[in-house]
């Protein structure tokens, strides 16, 4: 079902490459919510603004750290537009319903990289952005929400194309672009304070692959196989192809020292490694 925005809260840390998406909604008579340092730059391109306190009736406390986490924020995020109850409370305690969520979060991992002043990497865990990102993709089927700048240009498409509107299809996209940039934020804080390195995968491409360990499983490769691989020819990789490279070159590296000549792998399980000079012979007889 399409759903035309008619409201919009916007708070976010970096504001390159947003001024574009500011002014089409402004064009399409959206009513914009904002915040500090977001909202001062949003009245620069003479666009009128909300302030959040507005909203509120509070303002921003305890140095920035309590700003939108209040009932009349949250509740235009998580109102069910289709929920008789929740329409009504939204009348009784005047919240307005928020369309679209455009939040980024705190640079949590630069911060990290750029200092090791605890304090200083301790403000740097957001609370308020990822508790919208989550409501807004949590509430999908009402609202849109866009929580990373490398998905500014897909939302100015759509807003361009489709005249305000978005689909649900678009909008659950959104909504897992979302949860994978809390589900990464979560980790790095995670590994700062237990002094490990996992890797956030989605920081990475991600190719989705034919299949999975069997036909009816899915299976995704977090990277660029385009880097790492030239395929000559046949279907599309799936993950028992990857690992059968894995093991071949793991084959490799094992008989590195003892003059392998040539390595047949069919699968992970049936291999043929010759160490002959006489590469046609052994093939023959090997097999």
């Amino acid at each position: 079902m399409n759903k035309k925005i008619s409201s919009a809260l916007i708070s976010v840390f970096y504001k390159d490459g947003l001024e574009n998406i500011i002014r089409q909604l402004h064009q399409l008579g959206v009513t914009i919510y904002s915040t500090g340092g977001t909202q001062k730059f949003i009245e620069e391109l003479q666009v009128p603004c909300i302030p959040v306190e507005a909203l509120t009736t509070y303002p921003s406390i305890l140095g920035g750290r309590v700003k939108t986490l209040h009932p009349s924020v949250f509740g235009g995020i998580l109102g069910k537009r289709e929920d008789a109850q929740h329409v009504a409370e939204m009348k009784q305690y005047n919240i307005p319903e928020i369309d679209l969520v455009i939040v980024d979060l705190y640079p949590f991992e630069e911060t990290v990289a750029s200092t090791n002043d605890e304090a200083l990497i301790i403000e740097k865990i957001d609370i308020g952005g990822p508790s919208m990102i989550r409501g807004a993709a949590k509430n999908h089927k009402d609202v849109i929400v866009v929580a990373a700048k490398k998905d500014y240009s897909l939302l100015e498409e759509i807003l361009t194309s489709q005249n305000g509107e978005t689909s649900l299809e678009q909008r659950k996209m959104f909504a897992i672009k979302a949860f994978d940039v809390c589900t990464g934020y979560d980790m790095a804080i995670s590994n700062y304070f237990n002094n490990t390195q996992f890797i956030n995968p989605f920081n990475k491409t991600k190719s989705v692959l034919r299949y999975g360990e069997n036909p009816h499983q899915q299976g995704v490769f977090y990277g660029n196989l385009n880097e790492l691989f030239t395929q000559l020819n046949g279907k599309e990789l799936s993950y028992n192809n990857l690992v059968d490279v894995d093991a071949a070159m793991q084959l490799c590296t094992e008989f590195l020292m003892k003059q392998m000549r040539c390595l047949l792998l069919l699968n992970i399980q049936m291999f043929v490694a010759l160490q002959s000079e006489k590469l046609f012979w052994m093939h023959g007889k090997r097999l």
